[in-house]
């Protein structure tokens, strides 16, 4: 009991000389011993890249998910080490809502036909809404949280405990240059060398640990570069379900606007052409790719109708019907256009198989 009480007293007593010397420096009554000039340049490297991992965090996650009863919600369940239950998304739930109201309207009808048509498309849309938000996460924003859960908070305990050392130094020259007898300088002294050895090692702890933000920027740099590529699979898939989709309400339109059709219906949902894109969450597309849907179709109507090119696959795709050809990601194929042909699709030759294949699976080669 008396060891703890006299600790206590002790550590009570460095804080309290720790106080007074930090408030005369404050104050211009006592001076401060600087660090090296590239110690300090790191920490303020170190404090920016802090701030802005923060701000990119936290506009990333509002970004991703937009209601703000949800962030807190993932927030909890993170803290408390729990699995967060699935959510629906909001193009989902839509998707389910026009289903079931087709289902009060009457499936066989236009309007339910319709509703049942866009009802999938929608769900299709979450799916790859959801597939965004769980590559997002553990690739981009997981790594951020990291540092900042982590790596940021043993920089900045190793900091505090340099500014003690700092304290302490400036605190034993304070007294030395006070010390009048030669016992009490000899004492002093002492204290100092004790005081400087164990600050310059604090320095060179603290300024490998700062060093390592470099590596930081470069982990970070990759985690960009996964989220880009993220994003440019989530939207290239949006594209193609918006295509097909945009396909079939205008074969639903042309049916009730035929005339020789009394009781026009739409065709059957199930069996339209959809799109799966990758074929798994963590495929992605090469960020080169993000910007060929629109330079292929251009360069699509340069092919005249009888040449070929070669093209590089850029992800799996699945034929939906005899008409199409599948697609493996990476593989070599020979495509070509006919006059008249949709500028979205191009004929695809492997080997001996030829079929329709979409034009932004695909990188066309010179």
């Amino acid at each position: 009991m008396d060891f703890n009480v006299k600790k206590l007293a002790s550590g009570a007593g460095v804080f309290f000389t720790r106080a007074v010397q930090f408030t005369e420096e404050k104050l211009g009554q006592a001076e401060k011993t600087e660090l090296d000039p590239h110690l300090e340049n790191l920490i303020t490297r170190a404090d920016c890249t802090k701030n802005w991992t923060e701000k990119i965090l936290r506009q990333t996650e509002v970004l991703l998910q937009p209601n703000p009863s949800a962030r807190i919600e993932e927030f909890i369940y993170d803290k408390l080490d729990k699995k967060l239950p699935s959510r629906t998304t909001n193009p989902e739930l839509l998707g389910q809502y026009m289903l079931e109201a087709a289902n009060e309207f009457g499936p066989a009808t236009p309007y339910g036909s319709t509703l049942i048509t866009v009802g999938e498309y929608q769900k299709r849309l979450g799916g790859a809404e959801r597939e965004l938000l769980q590559t997002s996460a553990a690739t981009f924003l997981t790594p951020l949280r990291n540092f900042l859960e982590g790596d940021w908070r043993t920089i900045s305990k190793e900091r505090r405990l340099l500014e003690n050392r700092r304290l302490d130094l400036d605190i034993c020259k304070a007294r030395l240059k006070k010390a009048k007898q030669a016992e009490a300088k000899a004492a002093a002294e002492h204290e100092l060398r004790v005081a400087q050895t164990e600050f310059d090692r604090q320095a060179e702890v603290t300024r490998l640990l700062l060093e390592g933000i470099s590596s930081t920027h470069l982990n970070h740099l990759r985690c960009l570069q996964d989220f880009g590529e993220a994003q440019a699979t989530y939207y290239a898939q949006c594209h193609h379900y918006m295509q097909d989709l945009q396909r079939e309400l205008n074969k639903c339109a042309n049916a009730v606007s035929a005339p020789h059709h009394t009781a026009a219906v739409c065709p059957d949902p199930v069996s339209s052409a959809f799109l799966s894109g990758p074929s798994s969450p963590g495929a992605t597309v090469s960020s080169s790719s993000s910007q060929k849907p629109t330079k292929l179709a251009m360069e699509q109507t340069q092919l005249p109708g009888t040449g070929n090119r070669k093209a590089k696959v850029l992800y799996d795709y699945d034929a939906h019907d005899a008409s199409e050809l599948s697609l493996l990601a990476d593989e070599l194929i020979t495509v070509y256009t006919v006059p008249g042909m949709d500028p979205d699709w191009l004929i695809g030759e492997r080997g001996n198989e030829k079929g329709k294949v979409p034009v932004t699976y695909l990188e066309l080669l010179s």
